[in-house]
């Protein structure tokens, strides 16, 4: 799983324009689908070969009023618990102030690295003003200015320096993996209790490859399955503050190496902001999904319960139609099974190559029972369909103007290949290229 960078400091410091300097054009490209919104409260970012989740504290602060100083020291808090890697952050121009010193008292006791980063230092003059911060005690000041790019890339050196390379070995593929993510106190520890804790479940813990990690596998129905950082879900308990937002952390740690996500939502608060964006994740990774609506035994139901919560879910996360539905209880155990069942169907599909024949033969099919749009009063072709991957999978269309297929277009033609080839439970990813010319 990537490390995680906060970057902490008192507002006004230059917080937002460090982190985007450092995510700068290295942050993936994702789907522009209107139903998808962009956070810049994180990011995931590679550097010098090197991948990690870059956090910007300053955009999680709550927005409800109260004192600004301990809206500060519950970040700094948050970052000590959940960070690898803390960039303290300050203003070489106003100088050291007794928030700063506050900030780095709070952080002296943590044994995770460290590193005092002083900001808007541009020339010989202010590097003369970093002086009075060696009143901190620390044993190295970084001197940087994130808005003309100067000390950047040293400081961001010395924090991945001990970041493992981003081509690690994969897990082993006899196992179905999945990742139970979610906001806190929705079911997630009951529902993993549940799914491993029944007598005909083998079940057996082997360490991780992260701190405090467990990945549990166990056996269902001849198949192997293996959840992904259990003990660090379970760990959510020992966060001194309660911030929904560092649950997206969490999840964005486990969905790079699983197969499957499952998305928990509690029933009786309905698909929230956050669950919508942890949502959005699974579905910019490219990960299969199973949406588990939890608590499913504390509503009083009707003949029509079932039906308007569906609809409910599907409005909410209109990004994630592919994914089946599931209402359960993990408390009581109902329905919990059947998330096991249909698992290994959505691995099945999630690693499915369409033969180009058939993928042809659906795509000329969809274009003659619907035309695309006129191109500046021009034909809009489709020459040619191939799959390019798998998990997910991914399909590459050759036309004479790639741009010029619009996103609802798009859309209908996923739908095409995912009601013929099935693919449930996983996205299907498709691309536009320009056709080559013949010489």
């Amino acid at each position: 799983m990537k490390p995680v960078v906060a970057i902490i400091g008192r507002t006004n410091v230059g917080k937002s324009t460090l982190f985007n300097r450092i995510v700068g054009k290295n942050k993936a490209v994702i789907d522009d689908l209107p139903e998808l919104t962009r956070d810049r409260n994180y990011a995931e970012v590679q550097w010098e070969g090197k991948d990690f989740i870059l956090i910007d504290t300053g955009g999680f602060e709550p927005s409800s009023p109260g004192d600004l100083t301990a809206r500060i020291r519950e970040q700094t808090q948050l970052a000590i618990e959940e960070a690898d890697s803390i960039i303290f952050l300050a203003d070489g121009r106003t100088g050291l102030t007794p928030t700063d010193t506050e900030i780095v008292r709070m952080l002296k006791p943590t044994k995770k690295p460290i590193f005092h980063t002083i900001n808007k230092i541009d020339g010989p003059q202010q590097r003369e003003q970093m002086v009075e911060f060696h009143q901190l005690g620390v044993d190295t000041l970084i001197p940087i200015s994130a808005k003309h790019k100067i000390g950047i890339f040293e400081l961001m050196s010395e924090v991945t320096s001990h970041f493992p390379d981003a081509d690690r070995k994969a897990d082993d593929e006899s196992y179905i993996k999945i990742a139970i993510v979610g906001r806190p106190n929705v079911g997630k520890s009951s529902l993993i209790n549940t799914m491993i804790g029944r007598k005909r479940f083998l079940t057996d813990e082997s360490p991780g490859t992260t701190r405090d990690a467990i990945d549990t596998t166990f056996t269902f129905l001849h198949q192997k399955f293996l959840l992904i950082d259990t003990a660090g879900i379970r760990r959510k308990s020992r966060v001194s503050i309660n911030f929904e937002k560092f649950c997206i952390i969490e999840a964005l740690r486990s969905l790079d190496r699983c197969d499957i996500a499952l998305l928990v939502i509690d029933v009786t608060e309905g698909v929230t902001q956050q669950d919508a964006k942890i949502g959005r994740f699974i579905y910019e990774k490219g990960k299969g999904c199973i949406i588990v609506v939890n608590k499913w035994d504390l509503i009083e139901k009707d003949t029509s319960t079932h039906k308007r919560s569906l609809e409910r879910v599907r409005l909410e996360l209109k990004f994630l139609d592919f994914a089946p539905v599931i209402f359960l209880s993990a408390l009581t155990g109902q329905s919990v099974s059947h998330i096991l069942k249909i698992a290994p169907r959505i691995y099945s599909y999630h690693r499915k190559r369409i033969p180009t024949p058939q993928l042809n033969k659906v795509i000329q099919q969809a274009v003659q029972h619907h035309p695309p749009p006129f191109y500046r009063h021009r034909t809009l072709k489709f020459y040619y369909a191939t799959q390019i991957a798998e998990s997910p999978p991914h399909v590459v269309i050759f036309t004479n103007y790639p741009s010029a297929v619009d996103t609802s277009y798009q859309r209908y033609l996923i739908n095409q290949i995912q009601d013929t080839f099935g693919f449930e439970g996983t996205p299907v990813r498709l691309s536009f290229r320009q056709k080559e010319k013949k010489t």
